[in-house]
């Protein structure tokens, strides 16, 4: 590793703060600007497809949790990465965490009919994509090298073959 290299990618900010943000101006935007597609859905369908996506992405993102900190090496983006971590949930998704906070904040969007939360999620996902997921990517590609590099041609970013 050069001695140039910061020892934790250079993330724009901290993941977690771009869902609660757009979950808070979601929720604010509905107040203000109800659209009402999600509320005129069946409300039992609206729910269980909620539901599923929380549990689903809770499951995903304590999936991926577990296995950094079975590895011994920092979950959040903000300090070194001591391990790469390739089992487990991570053999079919890069980025566990990120896919399953995705997944929760849908799930959100649908159990409380905030239609906003969903056309919100487009620039979320997007600025995280930019400016966490990319640079984390160059940061391990430094950091592990060829390893990483061959974990990252055999394993999707988002899991689904994405």
């Amino acid at each position: 590793m050069s001695k140039s290299l910061q020892n934790h990618p250079n993330v724009i900010v901290f993941p977690p703060v771009i869902l609660a943000t757009v979950l808070v101006l979601a929720c604010m935007l509905q107040w203000l600007w109800p659209l009402g597609a999600l509320a005129n859905m069946s409300h039992g369908w609206r729910i269980t497809i909620g539901c599923v996506l929380v549990l689903a992405g809770v499951s995903l993102a304590a999936a991926g949790r577990r296995t950094l900190t079975r590895l011994g090496t920092n979950v959040s983006p903000l300090r070194p990465t001591t391990a790469l971590a390739t089992n487990g949930v991570y053999e079919w998704t890069r980025n566990p965490l990120y896919t399953g906070g995705a997944a929760v904040m849908i799930g959100i969007a649908f159990i409380f009919a905030l239609d906003w939360l969903v056309l919100l999620m487009a620039p979320a996902l997007l600025i995280l994509h930019f400016g966490v997921v990319h640079r984390e990517e160059k940061y391990l590609e430094q950091k592990f090298g060829d390893s990483y590099r061959e974990y990252k041609a055999s394993v999707p970013r988002y899991g689904f073959g994405i």
